[in-house]
């Protein structure tokens, strides 16, 4: 649904005024939570299912309980299972004044009038939540998969022996066109951050990723392999007759209101090219500090440092830890008119107004250490790196921040203490290491849980030992874990936030850094002066509710 309409629904109804709507919808575009959370976050309705009975309110129709209702099989009979899916419309009834039909947008007029058209009928909307509407749209007709079914049946080809004319007709053919953009719907409905093609000898499996975790999607049929990798290179413009190399892609996708971006990466393998689609949330890169999860003592020490003149703040973790998206938002703090921001990323994967971002390109000779003696021509006030990589990049980020520059960057390392080790591992001298680094932070991202399944539990004595914790020590503080229900897909999660250790550079840990001190010693003294780990903020949000000890245990 359209975020302004709600919101003018709501002033219209004298709920909320002008300035709070202003508000909201900046929160909307910070967090890139949905209206209805964010309306109960400012407590102007009770809980996310609420903002229902206003809309059915303002459309004067009825509110109807769907959860544990099965439609008869005359009724859905009445609505085609292409014309329910596409509009997103459930038949709940059918009398004299009409169908009557619950819909996943109810305030789109458009619906009302296409579906009069489609079906030859009067059409009356009632409301239900549109995610109990979509859960019984798929269990009543079969949802994404039997759609994808029907699109399946349509195939009678063998690709094997195809030549490159036949398999480009074949992949802009329609069936394999719907076929690859419905499972692009429906990862990126199921907001999957990555879409994993992959050939095997004897099975082609479809896969994503949603919240870290892996879900298989229902396979086509092996023969179908080469057209459908064939549809995803035409779509990133890769070359298709080219099977034996790795190439690289970039997708741009109309899906419902928004433009989504993703990244295509193709790589040879023994029975056919496998391709991974890393979808670009952009909601991400509207993230504001604020909204990171971050405790009020790192939050004031990262707003303190990247305002500082000179300096390297580092950001480490692994792969998919949240480290760009940490490293945005700070940008987007410090991205003023009186400042002149410069950054080198491998690729580019947000544009963000008012700085000036690099792209790596190695096959032309343009690397991290090129690039960043160039930047240092370009009166630059801070720099982003995108990662210090080696000797010569590292080497060239201390010589800027010794000459006045703030650097930002990424390291992969286990904790914040391991950065240190690492920096002076690639050959920086442990000197100029101490002289130049101001803070670093590391993270992970763990999966949160589902706020509408949320129920309490009592952990038994192995997990606590697991988690370092003795059942005496506990107080009286509580363990939460998700049941799985229809918003959270069964998982019990939804959606991620951060865990996060700060190593504040101070003079004691400058010392132990010159006498090239080891990881455990840097990490018992930071201790000592009161960083918290990784663990420590885990258990933090386990306490608040916020996670389950099994996300804890699995990432710290």
């Amino acid at each position: 649904m359209d975020n302004n309409q709600i919101i003018e629904l709501f002033q219209s109804r004298s709920l909320i005024d002008q300035s709070l709507a202003q508000d909201i919808l900046a929160e909307i575009g910070h967090s890139g939570k949905e209206i209805a959370e964010i309306l109960a976050d400012f407590q102007v309705i009770q809980s996310r299912d609420d903002i229902w009975p206003v809309i059915a309110s303002e459309l004067d129709t009825d509110m109807v309980d769907i959860r544990n209702w099965t439609p008869p099989e005359a009724l859905l009979a009445l609505v085609p299972a292409g014309t329910a899916r596409l509009h997103g419309a459930l038949p709940v009834n059918f009398d004299q004044i009409g169908l009557h039909v619950a819909l996943v947008d109810p305030l789109n007029p458009q619906t009302v009038e296409d579906l009069r058209f489609a079906l030859g009928r009067e059409i009356h909307v009632v409301v239900a939540p549109d995610y109990l509407v979509e859960a019984k749209i798929n269990e009543c007709y079969g949802g994404e998969e039997k759609a994808m079914e029907d699109i399946l049946s349509q195939f009678q080809i063998g690709s094997e022996s195809m030549s490159v004319a036949d398999l480009e007709s074949e992949a802009n053919s329609a069936p394999i066109i719907r076929y690859v953009d419905l499972v692009l719907y429906q990862a990126i409905k199921e907001k999957a951050s990555d879409i994993h093609f992959e050939p095997f000898e004897k099975d082609f499996k479809i896969r994503y990723r949603v919240d870290g975790a892996l879900y298989e999607m229902a396979p086509p049929p092996l023969h179908l392999a080469l057209p459908i990798i064939s549809r995803v290179k035409v779509m990133s413009n890769m070359n298709i007759a080219e099977r034996r190399v790795p190439q690289d892609g970039r997708i741009v996708k109309q899906v419902g209101d928004k433009h989504v971006d993703m990244r295509v990466s193709s790589l040879p393998t023994h029975y056919g090219e496998s391709i991974v689609l890393r979808v670009l949330d952009r909601s991400s890169v509207n993230l504001s500090l604020e909204n990171l999860g971050l405790t009020e003592y790192i939050y004031n020490y990262i707003t303190e440092t990247i305002e500082k003149p000179n300096g390297i703040f580092i950001v480490t973790g692994p792969t998919g830890a949240g480290k760009t998206t940490t490293l945005y938002a700070a940008l987007r703090r410090i991205n003023t008119i009186d400042s002149k921001l410069l950054t080198a990323e491998d690729p580019v994967e947000y544009d963000i107004d008012g700085i000036i971002q690099i792209p790596i390109n190695e096959a032309i000779g343009l690397d991290f250490p090129r690039i960043l003696r160039a930047f240092l021509r370009q009166d630059p006030d801070r720099i982003m790196i995108g990662e210090m990589r080696d000797k010569e990049t590292a080497t060239i980020a201390i010589q800027a921040a010794l000459t006045g520059h703030l650097v930002l960057s990424t390291l992969h390392t286990n904790d914040a203490p391991g950065a240190i080790t690492r920096l002076v591992d690639m050959g920086c001298e442990p000197f100029l290491v101490a002289a130049s680094l101001e803070g670093i932070l590391a993270q992970r991202l763990v999966r949160t849980i589902c706020k509408d399944c949320k129920s309490p539990y009592e952990p038994n004595e192995a997990i606590l030992s697991q988690l370092g914790v003795s059942a005496h020590e506990l107080g009286d503080k509580h363990f939460f874990t998700g049941a799985g229900c229809e918003v959270c897909g069964q998982s019990g999660y939804r959606g991620r936030r951060g865990l996060y250790e700060l190593l504040n550079i101070t003079d004691a840990i400058r010392e132990l850094i010159t006498a090239r001190a080891p990881t455990v010693v840097i990490k018992q003294k930071a201790v000592e002066l009161g960083m918290n780990t990784l663990r420590e903020d885990g258990l933090r949000n386990i306490y608040l509710g916020n996670t389950t000890i099994e996300e804890v245990l699995k990432y710290t």
